[in-house]
C-alpha cells in the first residue's frame, strides 16, 4: 500500500510539474493546493530523526561557569519565569536562567499539554510567555493559552486577504498590557492583552504590490518597531518604523535601501546618508530589496536598534544593479527614538545568491569581556563584531558550504550551497554564558539556479516576483533545491570569543527552531521532521528526543508556571517551500512529572 502511495505521490508531482505554466498563472490559487498535495506524499516515507555529534580536537577548556552578572544584568526586570519577547531579551541572547530541567533529569521530559490551531499554515510563530499567559499567532489569527494546561482564554481572528501564498507569521510582541503583531496584509494591529480586543491598526505596507508584515514586532519605551517583507518583488523597497504603542500613530519610517521620486512615505524621515550611488542602477531596473521579515534587536543601554536587511533584487542578477547595493545583506543600526542611521555591518558584499541578513543578531557580553555583535545570516557562516571598533572578529562556517564563487548565467545550471532556503533562516544566534558558547541552528540543503536573459529579467511586471531564474515551474521561482531527503541540519556550538567551533551537531533534517540554552546546563531544539531535542550545553551529546508533532519551525521557549518549568514548542510548519508532514499548527508543552523535577 505504501509504495503505491509513493507512485501516486510521484506522478501527481509529475503532473504538477507538467501543469506548471498555468500554475504559474493562477500562483495564488493552485500552487498552495499542489505544493501540499506534493508534500503530503513525499513526507509519507519520512524516516525517523538522528543526531551525530562530535567534539573539536581543542575542546577541553571549555567547561561551564558561573553567569556573569553583566549577563544577569541583561536580563528582563519581569520574573525569569517569563518569556516576555521573541528572543526572551530585547538584546535576544535566548539564554534562561531556569534549571529545573536539566542534565539528570532531562531524560523524563514529557508532554504535559498541546493546544491544536486547527490550521494548515506556515506555523513559526516565536511564542512569549507574560503575565501568566502564553502568547501566539498565525496567518490569520493570534490567542492566549493557559501555560500549565494549553486552555484558550481568548482567541481573535481578522479576516483579510494575504500578500502572498507564505501564509506566515512570526509572532508577537508585548508591552504596558497591549499585544503587537503584523499582518500579511501589511498592517500592524494592537491588542487588549487579556480580552484580544482589537485596539487599534496601522498600514506600513501595500499588499497589491506583495508587500506584507509577518515579522515579530518588539516593543521599547513607549514604541512598536517592525519592518515590512515583499523585497524579492520588482520595485519594493524594504523600510523600518516605529509606531507608537498607544495609537498606532507612525513616529518614524526609515527606507533600508535608497528611498528615490514617488516611494510612498508614511511618516517622518530617519536621516539617512543612503542615495542611488550606492546601487549604480541601470535606468530600468528600479532599486529593490532590503526587505526584513524576522525580528529585530534593541539595545536599551544605547537606545540602537539593530535591523537585519534581506538581499538585493533580481535575486540571481548582478548586472542591473552593479554598485553595493547597500544597505540589503547588512545590519543596520538606527537610533531606535528617531530612526536616524548611526552605522550598518554588511555580510554579504555581493549577493547573487539570495543571502538575505534575515536573522536578528545577539547582542552579548563575552567572558573575555567583549561586547559582540553575532549574527548569522542565510550564507552559512556565523559572524562575530567587535562593538567598541566594530570590526569583524570571525567568520565561521556553520553548515555546508560549496561552489558559492561560481557566477550565474544564461544557459548555465549553478549548483550551490546553502541554497536559497539554506544557511540560517528567521531564528538566529542564542548565547550560553556558563559556557561562553554561541549555538546556531543551520539548514544544509543546497539548490541550483539558472538565469534568465536581460530581456526576460526587464519584462518582469512591477510588484511580481523578481528572481531572475530562468524556469517556467512557479516552485522553482527561487531556485530548485535538491530533492527531497538530500538536506540536513546543523547546530554548531562556537567560542564567543574566538569563533572557533567546540562541538557540533548534525541531524537529517533541517533545523530551523529557535535554539534556547538555559541555566540547567542544557539546550533545547527541533528539526523539521517535528523531532525534539535536549542536548547537554557543554558537548552536545543527546539527552532526549522524540517526534512530537509536524516539522518545528518556530519557537522554542521555557518559562515557569505554578513553580513548575515548562518548554513551550511551535510544531506543524506546513508550506509549499519544505516537503514536510502536511499537519495542522500546534503548541505543545512539555514538563517533568513532580517527581522528576525534584531529582
Amino acid at each position: 500500500m505504501k509504495n503505491k502511495l509513493l507512485l501516486l505521490g510521484g506522478a501527481l508531482a509529475l503532473a504538477v510539474v507538467a501543469g506548471s505554466g498555468a500554475l504559474y498563472v493562477y500562483w495564488d490559487k493552485a500552487v498552495p493546493l499542489g505544493g501540499l498535495a506534493v508534500n503530503y506524499f513525499l513526507s509519507l516515507s519520512a524516516p525517523a530523526g538522528t543526531t551525530t555529534t562530535e567534539l573539536a580536537a581543542a575542546s577541553a577548556d571549555v567547561g561551564r561557569g558561573v553567569q556573569s552578572a553583566s549577563s544577569a544584568a541583561r536580563l528582563p526586570s519581569s520574573a525569569a519565569g517569563d518569556w516576555p519577547s521573541y528572543n526572551k531579551t530585547l538584546t535576544s541572547e535566548r539564554y534562561s536562567q531556569l534549571s529545573q530541567i536539566n542534565t539528570k533529569n532531562a531524560s523524563n521530559l514529557r508532554i504535559i499539554c498541546s493546544y491544536d490551531t486547527k490550521q494548515y499554515t506556515s506555523f513559526e510563530t516565536g511564542l512569549i510567555m507574560v503575565n501568566g499567559a502564553l502568547i501566539g499567532t498565525t496567518e490569520h489569527d493570534i490567542f492566549s493559552l493557559d501555560p500549565e494546561t494549553c486552555h484558550q482564554n481568548w482567541r481573535t481572528s481578522e479576516n483579510y486577504k494575504p500578500a502572498s501564498v507564505l501564509a506566515v507569521n512570526r509572532g508577537a510582541a508585548y508591552m504596558d498590557g497591549l499585544l503587537f503583531r503584523g499582518t500579511e496584509d501589511g498592517r500592524v494591529l494592537a491588542y487588549d492583552f487579556k480580552t484580544g480586543k482589537r485596539v487599534w491598526a496601522t498600514t506600513v505596507a501595500d499588499p497589491k504590490i506583495g508587500e506584507s508584515t509577518p515579522a515579530a514586532p518588539i516593543a521599547w519605551n513607549g514604541l512598536v518597531f517592525i519592518g515590512n517583507a515583499g523585497g524579492d518583488n520588482k520595485g519594493v523597497k524594504g523600510r523600518m518604523y516605529a509606531l507608537d504603542a498607544k495609537t498606532g500613530k507612525i513616529v518614524w519610517e526609515f527606507y533600508l535601501v535608497p528611498r528615490t521620486a514617488g516611494d510612498p512615505i508614511r511618516g517622518p524621515q530617519g536621516k539617512t546618508p543612503l542615495d542611488g550611488s550606492t546601487w549604480n542602477n541601470t535606468s530600468s531596473t528600479p532599486i529593490t530589496g532590503g526587505a526584513t521579515w524576522t525580528s529585530y534587536t534593541l539595545d536599551p543601554s544605547t537606545g540602537f536598534l539593530y535591523v537585519p536587511g534581506g538581499n538585493p533584487a533580481p535575486d540571481f542578477a548582478t548586472g542591473p544593479r552593479e554598485g553595493g547595493n547597500l544597505y540589503s545583506g547588512s545590519i543596520v543600526v538606527l537610533d531606535a527614538m528617531t530612526g536616524a542611521y548611526r552605522n550598518h555591518f554588511k555580510l554579504v558584499p555581493k549577493d547573487w545568491h539570495d543571502w538575505d541578513v534575515s536573522t536578528a543578531p545577539s547582542l552579548i557580553q563575552t567572558k573575555g569581556g567583549r561586547k559582540l555583535l553575532s549574527v548569522a545570516p542565510k550564507d552559512g557562516h556565523l559572524y562575530g563584531f567587535d562593538l567598541a571598533t566594530n570590526s569583524m572578529l570571525y567568520r565561521t562556517p556553520v553548515t555546508r558550504v560549496e561552489n558559492v564563487a561560481e557566477p550565474f548565467a544564461v544557459g548555465k545550471a549553478v549548483h550551490f550551497c546553502p541554497g536559497t532556503v539554506g544557511g540560517a533562516e528567521w531564528n538566529g544566534p542564542a548565547y550560553d554564558p556558563q559556557t561562553n558558547l554561541i549555538l546556531i541552528g543551520e539548514v544544509d540543503w543546497c539548490a541550483t539556479v539558472k538565469l534568465q536573459n536581460d530581456k526576460q529579467i526587464q519584462a518582469v511586471k512591477p510588484g511580481k516576483p523578481w528572481s531572475a531564474m530562468a524556469t517556467i515551474n512557479p516552485y522553482a521561482t527561487y531556485g530548485t533545491p535538491d530533492s527531497f531527503g538530500h538536506w540536513a541540519g546543523w547546530v554548531y556550538a562556537v567560542d564567543a570569543d574566538t569563533g572557533a567551533w567546540k562541538w557540533r551537531l548534525k541531524s537529517n533534517y533541517p533545523i530551523q527552531s529557535g535554539m534556547t540554552p538555559t541555566a540547567g546546563g542544557i539546550v533545547f531544539f527541533g528539526d523539521m521532521g517535528g523531532n525534539f531535542y535536549v542536548v547537554d550545553s557543554l558537548n552536545g551529546q543527546r539527552l532526549w528526543g522524540k517526534k512530537i508533532g509536524g516539522a518545528i519551525g518556530g519557537g522554542v521557549i521555557t518559562y515557569t508556571a505554578n513553580g513548575a518549568q515548562r518548554v513551550a514548542v511551535a510544531t506543524g510548519f506546513t508550506s509549499i517551500l519544505w516537503p514536510t508532514a502536511v499537519v495542522p499548527g500546534k503548541v505543545v508543552v512539555l514538563g517533568l512529572s513532580e517527581a522528576a523535577a525534584r531529582q
